[in-house]
């Protein structure tokens, strides 16, 4: 996001954290109704550019989408919403994605508050590693010709007692509604705002056996001294990197693996 959206996004998200820490407020409720909000406004241009149009004040847009909705969804995301369609946004779009990040910004919110953001994080990321290990479930899951309703099916008997409702949850909306994204984007894109949440990065770390407790744990602090960051690690098993360990976060790669090692001397004697 640019310029306005970029503004309006960080004020968004100055309000949901405020919802979050008052009493009675419902975050998966709010979730999911900002979800249908999402659903709605990707089915419907005139409504989005309606909703962002800056020839009309925020208080006649607010009002405008306070009234329809009415009924349909509680208070505190009418407020949410109003406080949305009262900023100015760049593009129509912008307001739509907006909306979507909060959404899921309030599951994330309700397993912070359950202490279950951990196992999100970890669920989200195995997951991802199933889908790209099983070529077949990816393609039911994101064939546009397969019915939602069946894709959710698929989701709950992969996932049934093997991870948490809002893992379920989430992974089911992105299957049925990808908005543009493809599996693996949407899984990641989730994981940098759970770890957002706790104001850490995540760490794609590859060996070639299970890390033990206290390997996780120092090498968790010694990529956390170096970033300056709290990191949370997704530890991946890959048999052909012999020994060692690959770490990647964002873009940077610390590749210290066996296998890299061997590669690159090979290279220096046939160079």
């Amino acid at each position: 996001m640019q310029g306005a959206s970029r503004e309006s996004l960080a004020a968004a998200r100055e309000r949901l954290d405020a919802l979050a820490t008052a009493t009675g407020t419902d975050m998966v409720q709010l979730a999911q109704e900002l979800d249908s909000v999402v659903i709605l406004l990707d089915q419907t241009v005139s409504l989005r550019r309606v909703l962002t149009d800056s020839t009309r004040s925020g208080e006649a847009r607010a009002a405008f989408l306070a009234q329809l909705l009415s009924g349909q969804i509680s208070g505190s995301t009418t407020d949410l919403l109003g406080g949305l369609v009262r900023t100015r946004w760049s593009r129509p779009r912008d307001l739509v994605d907006a909306i979507d990040e909060l959404s899921v910004s309030a599951e994330l919110i309700a397993a912070e508050r359950d202490g279950k953001l951990d196992d999100l994080e970890d669920e989200l990321f195995r997951f991802g590693r199933i889908v790209i290990g099983e070529r077949d479930l990816r393609s039911a899951l994101t064939d546009p010709s397969v019915a939602n309703a069946r894709k959710a099916e698929l989701v709950s008997g992969l996932l049934d007692g093997r991870a948490q409702p809002v893992t379920r949850r989430l992974i089911t909306r992105l299957v049925a509604h990808p908005r543009s994204r493809n599996l693996e984007h949407g899984l990641e894109s989730y994981a940098r705002l759970a770890a957002d949440r706790r104001r850490r990065m995540v760490a794609l770390v590859t060996v070639a056996l299970p890390l033990t407790e206290e390997q996780r744990t120092r090498l968790a602090a010694a990529l956390g001294r170096m970033y300056g960051r709290e990191v949370h690690l997704n530890v991946e098993i890959d048999a052909d990197v012999i020994g060692g360990v690959r770490v990647e976060i964002g873009d940077d790669v610390i590749d210290g693996t066996v296998t890299t090692r061997l590669e690159e001397a090979g290279r220096r004697l046939a160079g």
